[in-house]
């Protein structure tokens, strides 16, 4: 058995179905930018397909909120609200996954040697990111970013888009 074939039998995964600790990787592939391992495995048990990703752990980026609390950055909260405001629009998971790897990537130099970040520059930076990926998505995030409350600002923000639009 080579080296690698030993440590993929030996990293197992528990199984988000049913918690069986034996799989076996389908694909492996490094992200678009290399900062992660992607490996697509399946549960030898039932049979359940799931994605695993491995990181490099760096020091955690503060995040310092509007009211001066501080929090540990959370690449899961960048995730989330790019799937909802990218929820029914004609993205791929792919696409999605690349979006918040480089969401993240960019909040780490932003974050500098000082590892912090407001959490207004995470906002702009996900707005700056979907602005290139989809005009909907933009005014959604950017609707509850920005704490719309009136349909003015909706039209003001969809005026500011037309020169995109076809």
């Amino acid at each position: 058995m080579t080296l690698l074939l030993k440590i993929l039998y030996h990293c197992r995964m528990r199984c988000p179905a049913c918690g069986n600790t034996e799989d076996k990787v389908l694909e492996t592939r490094v992200t678009g930018n290399g900062d992660a391992i992607r490996r697509r495995r399946e549960c030898i048990k039932c049979g359940f397909r799931f994605t695993s990703y491995e990181r490099v752990e760096d020091k955690p980026i503060t995040v310092i909120k509007k009211n001066g609390n501080t929090q540990v950055f959370d690449r899961n909260k960048v995730e989330r609200s790019i799937r909802v405001c990218t929820d029914k629009r004609n993205i791929s998971q792919e696409t999605i996954e690349n979006l918040v790897q480089s969401v993240e990537d960019s909040v780490k130099i932003l974050a500098g040697s000082k590892h912090e970040i407001s959490s207004a520059s995470i906002g702009e930076e996900i707005l700056r990111q979907l602005y290139n990926v989809d005009a909907v998505a933009y005014v959604r995030f950017a609707s509850v970013y920005r704490a719309f409350n009136n349909v003015n600002q909706f039209i003001d923000e969809i005026k500011s888009l037309s020169p995109l639009s076809p």
